[in-house]
């Protein structure tokens, strides 16, 4: 039976078995990844942007043995701007038994009742969810790789020369847990003057000074914790380049590596391989625990992608973005149904 949740108010028994499904979806699909947990994962799911909307729904299997809570899969619809984006989670013990078609079924419906006409998704490659998202009429839009770096390998002498190879004129500044105020503007602006994302990116960046203060703030609400670096060139005192990375409460022991951006002006001054390692660097110690950090890029990007294998980052996986039309998502699905 598919259910909606509230997730805000949801029980502690649903939350645990939301994570456990999480987990055995992690250990099917993607075992070199750390499993989740609980701690802040009822944050995680339920703090948002402003005007931002998320629904969620649960598929109950047949209570175990001890009657406790158990989850054959979930879905949820975070709805932004003119798009819902769609997660689907199905445990590895109810695949193939039409739970994740009905999921994505009763997720299509109420995005259509809301008047949105687009679902994205984001697929893992070497997953079963390529075929799953595939064979409902989903279409690829954009793919990136995601590297991971393993900190157990880095030659932390070598990033300490790193760190130091910015060229004379900038000065490099390291920020745990946020950005002073005064800095928001430029940041912002950094932000937009280097903006060469495609647009059909399902984790789209802050050029928003309110939008930017509104995200850092969101972040410590779903505890995450954002480390930021930035090179400010001393002539003008206009932030010349940034790198973010953020340290989940539910999976401490991996870092999440967000924008790294070098304003087109300042590019060819060292600045990109400077900051990323003085983060490196900062993390060894702000952080303790960690033990990764995973980054993705654009394919196209190699210029970033060769920082990143210089710094020891590997591949890994394809990470895909897949798009559909609502109506003919729910015409397709109702017809097999």
């Amino acid at each position: 039976m598919v259910r909606e949740c509230d997730l805000r108010t949801a029980s502690s028994a649903e939350i645990a078995s939301l994570r456990d499904t999480l987990n055995a979806v992690l250990a099917a699909d993607l075992p070199q990844d750390p499993p989740w947990q609980e701690r802040s994962l009822r944050e995680y799911l339920t703090e948002m942007m402003p005007g931002e909307r998320r629904i969620a729904w649960v598929a109950e299997a047949d209570p175990g043995e001890d009657g406790g809570v158990t989850t054959a899969g979930m879905a949820n619809v975070l709805l932004l701007g003119s798009i819902g984006v769609l997660e689907v989670l199905v445990h590895p013990s109810a695949r193939r038994s039409g739970v994740g078609r009905e999921l994505v079924l009763t997720a299509a419906r109420r995005v259509y009742q809301e008047g949105f006409q687009t679902i994205g998704v984001e697929a893992v490659g070497d997953t079963p969810s390529i075929a799953f998202f595939e064979a409902l009429g989903f279409t690829k839009e954009y793919v990136e790789t995601r590297s991971v770096l393993d900190l157990a390998g880095v030659d932390w002498a070598g990033l300490d020369k790193t760190a130091e190879g910015v060229s004379a004129g900038y000065h490099v500044q390291f920020h745990p847990g946020g950005l002073p105020d005064q800095l928001i503007d430029a940041y912002a602006r950094a932000k937009a003057e280097a903006r060469d994302v495609e647009d059909g990116e399902l984790r789209p960046s802050s050029y928003d000074p309110q939008r930017l203060r509104d995200s850092l703030d969101c972040l410590h609400r779903r505890g995450m914790t954002p480390y930021i670096v930035l090179a400010v060139h001393e002539h003008t005192g206009e932030v010349a380049g940034l790198t973010e990375v953020v340290v989940p409460a539910q999976h401490p022991t991996r870092a999440d590596q967000y924008d790294t951006i070098v304003v087109p002006d300042h590019r060819g001054y060292g600045i990109d391989r400077a900051i990323k390692a003085r983060m490196l660097l900062e993390l060894r110690s702000a952080e303790p625990q960690l033990t990764e950090v995973q980054t993705w890029n654009a394919q196209a990007n190699e210029a970033m992608l060769k920082v990143n294998a210089e710094l020891g980052y590997r591949p890994d996986r394809e990470w895909c973005e897949y798009s559909v039309d609502v109506p003919e998502l729910v015409h397709r699905l109702d017809a097999i149904h």
